[in-house]
């Protein structure tokens, strides 16, 4: 398998089906709905590291993440003004986590053919 999950090996597997028209379209994007990973809840502490790991004041990450200082500051709390966060924000956390700020203010390169770094200003062709 190659160092691949199942899944991973299962996933290529259908996707060459819908290459060659054995799977249509819409199974295809259920599947690969199937396949997405669930979204990481985040403690207060979690949180609030993400920011620090990030170096940046309440106020900036909130701007990063589009939402108020006041919001943040609840997701950092612990007792009762504690808040957690839920959809877009929650997976925006999980991309900054996973792949840091530069993702969020358009630096973020993904490497393809031959290492070649593109961004958003570049096409993948």
């Amino acid at each position: 398998m190659n160092g691949k999950s199942i899944s991973e090996v299962v996933h290529e597997s259908i996707s060459d089906l819908h290459e060659i028209g054995l799977v249509d379209e819409m199974t295809m994007r259920k599947f690969d709905a199937q396949c997405l990973p669930e979204v990481k809840q985040y403690t207060a502490a979690q949180i609030k590291a993400i920011r620090q790991s990030n170096k940046l004041s309440q106020a900036v990450f909130a701007h990063y993440l589009n939402t108020s200082v006041e919001t943040v500051k609840k997701w950092e709390a612990k007792g009762a003004a504690a808040k957690r966060p839920n959809g877009a924000a929650l997976k925006l956390l999980s991309i900054v986590e996973q792949y840091g700020l530069s993702v969020l203010d358009g630096t973020f390169a993904i490497l393809v053919d031959n290492d070649k770094p593109v961004t958003k200003k570049e096409s993948y062709s």
